[in-house]
């Protein structure tokens, strides 16, 4: 990333942690933001995030950050953004920008319709697929978004300078940004983030009910397993607001996921190995198709 001409006075990040907060340190990084404003519930995480120079102020509270902020970002989990929408929208500036980074969009609309009201022309939907395991200001990276995808939902109210503007952040980010709309957004991510997750989760979890004991299970656990699992050890909190919020459109892929399992369970029942192989052969050619599209993009 190169150095950008300014394009914000004032960021305020609401929710300094991996996301959050690497979002501040690439903005910081191509000079695209003059001063940046923090705000969360940790102060040692605040702390921090000042310290790496992340922010450069922990804002007292909500009023006060929200004086003369150009752009506005919501960082923390998805549950909690109703709440934050409702602090702000009476302190926040005519033409102030806001956007999100929730991992589920049409919970976070229906909020913003519900409390945002006049300044609904200025808020911008978005969420970077961009992540890792780890959670908090100390997993920032300044690259994170470096060839990453983003994906914005405006609402048919959204400004166009508005959504340029989101843009242009994003872009200087090093990101990749799309448009979609809201309910094909929470469809596709039900699909290939939620489920993941929830499959993660629940490998462990079926691990540490088994008759045998975990840990002599997992001293025999090899790379494919750390891999298939390394998501597991993301933020509860974080996805059990992802996971409610999206319940509907997950179920429907838990529904199809397990006939999948069922099929493949009456395939080894009957100890058809030409159907088990075609199977995986099927399943193997997809993903490196994907692959393959993904170096060539």
């Amino acid at each position: 990333m190169h150095p950008l001409p300014v394009m914000l006075d004032r960021l305020v990040v609401i929710g300094v942690g991996l996301i959050g907060g690497s979002f501040a340190l690439a903005l910081r990084k191509t000079g695209a933001v003059r001063h940046i404003t923090g705000v969360g519930r940790s102060h040692e995480n605040m702390r921090h995030a000042l310290e790496r120079g992340i922010i450069d102020e922990i804002a007292p509270d909500i009023v006060s950050a929200l004086h003369l902020a150009d752009f506005v970002l919501l960082a923390m989990p998805v549950g909690q953004t109703e709440n934050i929408m409702t602090q702000i929208a009476p302190h926040l500036q005519p033409d102030t920008i806001v956007s999100d980074a929730g991992s589920t969009k049409q919970d976070v609309v229906t909020a913003a319709r519900r409390h945002l009201c006049g300044n609904l022309k200025n808020f911008v939907p978005g969420h970077p697929i961009a992540g890792a395991e780890q959670s908090g200001v100390l997993a920032a990276q300044g690259d994170l978004y470096a060839g990453k995808h983003v994906i914005l939902t405006p609402l048919e109210e959204t400004r166009t300078d508005a959504v340029e503007t989101t843009v242009a952040l994003w872009r200087a980010c090093g990101a990749k940004v799309s448009h979609m709309p809201v309910d094909e957004h929470d469809r596709i991510l039900a699909a290939t983030s939620h489920l993941p997750h929830m499959l993660a989760f629940t490998l462990m979890n079926h691990l540490c009910k088994s008759t045998d004991t975990p840990e002599n299970l997992l001293r025999f656990a090899g790379s494919g397993f750390r891999d298939f699992t390394r998501i597991a050890s993301s933020s509860p909190e974080m996805w059990r607001d992802i996971c409610l919020a999206n319940r509907s459109a997950l179920i429907g892929q838990m529904t199809a996921y397990q006939h999948e399992l069922n099929i493949l369970m009456n395939i080894l029942e009957n100890g058809d190995g030409e159907a088990l192989q075609k199977a995986f052969s099927q399943a193997r050619r997809m993903r490196e198709d994907w692959l393959n599209r993904q170096d060539q993009s």
